[in-house]
């Protein structure tokens, strides 16, 4: 299977924040920030695997600023890693106030995402290409988060398996 760059798959979306994003203070909501993110890395999936994907897991979501009513919301995701069925897609979010042309980094997101073929069982994704000294030391962080991820899972699987021995 071919290998792809980085720069196939990567996608810029930009939305206005409009009233019915936020609270009545006008603060948009986390959780319209956090459905954005999910469909952008989402879309930096399918243009991947150029088949279905579905989110595992969000490893990281961090808040930094508040987004605002008005602001123009925009996300930049990329591939960091990609493995034999799965891939991690970096997220970050920029609010912009469209008046002033001030600009902040709101948040940043890792997500696992899990290619399916057409009978929604994994997929064999075509390898990532690294270009760039960035583009490696993103990878070679992805690597680590993905180790880290792993032994979370092993240590919550002994944690339910020891729960569902001591509930039979």
């Amino acid at each position: 299977m071919e290998g792809k760059k980085i720069s196939e798959s990567a996608v810029i979306m930009a939305q206005v924040m409009n009233p019915q994003d936020a609270n009545p203070a006008g603060n948009v909501h986390g959780g319209t920030i956090m459905k954005f993110i999910d469909s952008a890395a989402g879309a930096v999936g399918v243009r991947h695997a150029r088949g279905n994907v579905v989110t595992a897991s969000i490893d990281r979501l961090d808040f930094h600023h508040p987004v605002y009513v008005g602001n123009l919301l925009t996300l930049r995701a990329c591939l960091n890693l990609v493995g034999r069925t799965s891939m991690e897609v970096g997220v970050r979010v920029e609010a912009e106030n469209m008046k002033t042309g001030e600009r902040r980094h709101t948040s940043s997101a890792y997500l696992t995402m899990v290619a399916l073929d057409a009978d929604g069982k994994p997929m064999e994704l075509p390898p990532l290409l690294l270009e760039t000294p960035e583009e490696i030391r993103r990878n070679n962080e992805a690597k680590s988060r993905r180790a880290m991820r792993l032994d979370e899972r092993k240590k919550e699987k002994a944690c339910q398996d020891k729960f569902d021995r001591r509930s039979s």
